[in-house]
């Protein structure tokens, strides 16, 4: 009896963590290209020292696996975009969100302020904005599980 009451017990444990860390804006996540539909790359986001950071792990488009930041004019200039940190120094707020003034497009070499949560519906779902003075646009990325 003592024995299955561990068991039990450990199991709880493992799916409560398991519940907590689905919640998480930290891990890995699928970009998808708010214009096209299709993903783009895996973006691995963590925290370090009470801080919001991003960089890219992976490009799934087809062909630019390799791809480099061709528009930059600073020291990202001709360097690969996987490695590169598109979140830098994001802070969480009160309402669960991350605001910062660095979210970094490779593609078009402009950095954005940006706000970050989860899809408070499912928090398989992050949504990344990105502002230029009034205007911004929002996208959705996908949690990568495992």
């Amino acid at each position: 009896m003592m024995k299955w009451s561990r068991f039990f017990v450990l199991g709880i444990l493992v799916m409560f963590s398991y519940t907590v860390q689905s919640q998480s804006v930290f891990g890995k996540w699928k970009t998808i290209d708010d214009r096209t539909g299709k993903p783009k790359a895996i973006i691995d986001i963590y925290k370090k020292n009470g801080l919001m950071y991003g960089h890219v792990v992976q490009i799934l488009e087809k062909g630019r696996e390799k791809a480099t930041c061709i528009k930059c004019d600073d020291e990202r200039k001709d360097k690969p975009i996987v490695g590169m940190t598109i979140i830098a120094a994001a802070e969480e707020h009160d309402d669960g969100k991350w605001k910062g003034k660095t979210l970094f497009d490779p593609e078009q070499a402009m950095t954005f302020r940006c706000k970050i949560w989860l899809n408070p519906k499912n928090s398989n779902e992050l949504k990344v904005r990105g502002y230029l003075a009034f205007i911004y646009r929002t996208q959705t990325w996908l949690r990568v599980e495992g």
